[in-house]
């Protein structure tokens, strides 16, 4: 039957190929459904508990996704006539954002001062071009003295200062509401460098953060993609030494890659930062069962001296067919396992490969050997240079089997041993490189204004209006005290602030009153005046809930690794546990602590998932090579390359972040591909023609050897292509990939083979 169908396929080539052009058509159409999904919250499943708390703290208070305009003139100077009439021109114009609703700066800052008994609240700066040096110096003065202000609006050296734009998005079309508000910030900032030249302007926040990641996925694809596509032409070029060959392979690789894509937008899966790399991993994919089908058929072609294509073909497909299926196999089971994992992107990533996979397999059976009848093929009636050198490895390796084991095994060891040099660890602003204008602004602010990295707190008093409660706001103080006595803590918003200034305020401003209220009451009615006297669009519903019944309380940290935010915020737990009330005992959340727990998380999941991938993997090998010693056999080939490359990075790098917990996953299927070649090869050599494991050794090299190394080769170098990646998860992710299909391939070829002729003597 299997026979049947594939002289079938030759036969009538020229209709196969016509009956699947149309199909791919088809499904490839639905790449016009893809979209680009915008929203760092993509990274969490709709269950991630750090997400549900920082949810339910959004829900209460206004949402604090922003634009921060960072401004560094370039003499340094803030408080200077022209520079705050820039930033209060800046903050005019930034009410027209889409979708803000708040914008915070130095010179919109509302300044208290008490006037008898009454209290006047106003713009601190209102007409900077008629400040005199005296009121300027007066302005840096109430400034510097401002904790809501210090290390948050302005930087301590006075030389950097900020607009906070808070956003507040529709909620509609979050794939164009992003882009459209980056768009319009950036044409402002173009402007304003146009026309302040003497001035440096940064954009950062978290709605800046949301566009990168769109922006990143776009441009890995418009260049990684090309670049593999050369990669593989080239390489196909000087491997195959024919024409129709890479032709051939370049068209399933782009119908591959094509209908993958189309069946990615029909079935509704967004592309993100990490599922962009899909199609460089997909097209790699397809490369490795073409070439296999490729150069066995060109072996058997130039060994019936080039008369006869299809029984070559035939020979080809008979030869190659079971071991390609079960790449595809367990290819897919690798990349499927990803679904374990806890962060949908890397899911989204695994199903469309693994659905890539599947097609290359039906594309490569069909649509090639179709396309190879049709096309003219000329080979040499010698054995290739590639060919020869291959046989000599092969002898070298069964001469030199008990040194080879020896010293892999001694390699495999060693580098095992640094596997526990390897930290779970992670920098979301690190996600981006450097080429990437939001990585650059983030850095630029943390070192000279602010972090972006925060954690949120609501704090509960308990009753209604409790926020005026003496005891209670003693417990924020003391909290807001604590935090920032800690190093890596660069500003704390706390309510406390604003009642200790109207606290002063309401007696004649005597610094002596620079304290909190000592009566509800009377802090209240402190309360009330404040909130009634300010203006649209400034007032405290960012800070305290409907009933006052509550506070938010915002600690802003350094650009830390996500064990750190963990260590500060387990620091800051054991300290209200030891200081506060149960009923202001709560966990912080934002985006920072989601961060920082979603690698975590992840690894968690995934060592589930690897797990039972393994088991399943193996069952299918036992099966499938119907022997049980070589089933347990292949494990060791399939597990030592990962072995290898997380010692190795454990030697040189020490650090796995949230791209690289998925890594063993994702490789183990691909690793098992160049052992079930060569397995296959082998028991063949075994079975059909009867010869001895040393034979069989050297058959395998001989027929499956080149195909191999070059589908290695190919692999590897496209997953390295990755590592150029202005993703960093994509490059990071690459670059251990690679590593591993380079230890596979020499496990392949210097362990496994003096492993089964010592196994089967």
């Amino acid at each position: 039957m299997r026979e049947r169908f594939f002289h079938n396929i030759l036969r009538w080539r020229w209709l196969v190929v016509l009956l699947l052009l149309p199909l791919v058509g088809t499904l490839a159409s639905g790449a016009k459904q893809l979209r680009f999904e915008t929203d760092y919250r993509i990274f969490f499943s709709d269950d991630n508990p750090q997400m549900l708390a920082f949810d339910n703290l959004q829900n209460t208070y206004t949402k604090n996704d922003n634009v921060l305009f960072v401004l560094a003139p370039k003499d340094g100077k803030i408080f200077t006539s022209k520079m705050l009439r820039i930033v209060k021109d800046l903050t005019k114009a930034s009410w027209q954002i889409p979708y803000s609703i708040r914008v915070d700066s130095v010179t919109n800052f509302q300044h208290t001062q008490a006037e008898g008994d009454d209290l006047l609240v106003a713009d601190l700066v209102e007409n900077p071009e008629k400040l005199t040096p005296a009121e300027l110096e007066a302005i840096q003065a109430i400034a510097l003295a401002e904790p809501m202000l210090i290390n948050r609006i302005i930087s301590p050296k006075v030389d950097v200062t900020g607009v906070n734009v808070t956003i507040q998005l529709a909620g509609k079309d979050q794939a164009k509401e992003v882009p459209e508000i980056a768009a319009f910030v950036e044409k402002m900032a173009e402007e304003l460098r146009a026309a302040h030249p003497d001035l440096e302007v940064y954009l950062t926040g978290v709605t800046m953060m949301n566009n990168a990641f769109p922006t990143a996925a776009k441009h890995d694809m418009s260049t990684l993609v090309p670049i593999m596509f050369l990669v593989v032409i080239i390489t196909l070029g000087l491997m195959l030494r024919s024409f129709s060959a890479t032709f051939a392979t370049v068209l399933v690789i782009l119908f591959t890659v094509a209908t993958t894509m189309g069946l990615t937008g029909w079935l509704g899966i967004p592309l993100t930062g990490p599922s962009s790399s899909a199609p460089t991993i997909i097209l790699t994919m397809a490369v490795a069962d073409c070439v296999h089908i490729l150069i066995t058929f060109l072996y058997y072609y130039r060994l019936n001296g080039g008369e006869d294509k299809a029984k070559a073909m035939m020979e080809s497909l008979r030869v190659n067919l079971h071991p390609v299926f079960l790449t595809t196999l367990t290819t897919a089971i690798g990349f499927l396992s990803m679904n374990f994992g806890e962060v949908p992107p890397f899911r989204d990533l695994g199903n469309m490969v693994a659905m890539g996979v599947g097609i290359a397999f039906i594309l490569s059976t069909t649509l090639l050997p179709a396309l190879m009848m049709i096309l003219p093929v000329h080979v040499k009636k010698e054995a290739t240079r590639t060919g020869q050198r291959m046989e000599k490895f092969g002898e070298f390796v069964i001469q030199k089997r008990n040194i080879l084991s020896w010293c892999m095994v001694s390699v495999v060891v060693i580098l095992a041993l640094f596997i526990p040099k390897n930290e779970l660890n992670d920098e979301f602003v690190k996600y981006f490189s450097h080429n990437i204008p939001f990585r650059v602004a983030s850095d630029f602010s943390n070192e000279r204004l602010t972090g972006i990295y925060n954690i949120d707190y609501s704090l509960e008093s308990g009753e209604e209006n409790g926020v005026a409660s003496p005891v209670f706001l003693q417990h924020v103080e003391n909290f807001a005290q604590w935090y920032r006595s800690q190093p890596e803590v660069t500003h704390v918003n706390s309510i406390t602030d604003t009642f200790k200034r109207l606290n002063r305020n309401m007696h004649g401003d005597d610094k002596a009153w620079y304290k909190l209220p000592e009566a509800q009451d009377l802090a209240a009615q402190y309360l009330l005046l404040y909130e009634m006297s300010l203006p649209y669009g400034l007032d405290l519903n960012n800070q305290i809930n409907l009933d006052k019944s509550a506070t938010r309380f915002v600690v802003t940290m350094e650009n830390l690794s996500s064990n750190q935010v963990i260590d500060v915020a387990s620091r800051a737990r054991a300290w209200q546990k030891a200081n506060l009330p149960a009923s202001m005992q709560v966990e912080g959340s934002s985006p920072t602590v989601m961060f920082a727990h979603i690698g975590q998380r992840n690894i968690r999941s995934m060592i589930l998932g690897t797990s039972g991938a393994l088991v399943l993997i193996s069952l299918i090998m036992v099966i499938s090579l119907r022997s049980i010693k070589i089933g347990l056999i292949s494990l060791v080939p399939n597990l030592v390359p990962m072995i290898m490359a997380f010692g190795l990075w454990g030697m040189f790098v020490g650090e796995v972040g949230l791209a690289l917990s998925i890594v063993t996953g994702m490789t183990l299927g691909i690793v098992v591909d160049d052992s079930v070649h060569f397995l296959s090869k082998y028991l063949r050599a075994r079975r059909e023609k009867g010869y001895s494991s040393q034979d069989a050794v050297r058959y395998a090299f001989s027929t499956v050897g080149t195909a191999l190394w070059v589908t290695s080769a190919v692999l590897v170098c496209g997953f390295f292509v990755l590592t150029f990646s202005d993703f960093r998860l994509n490059s990071g992710m690459g670059l251990l990939t690679a590593i591993t299909i380079s230890f596979a391939l020499i496990a392949d070829f210097l362990l496994l083979p003096p492993l089964l002729m010592k196994l089967e003597k």
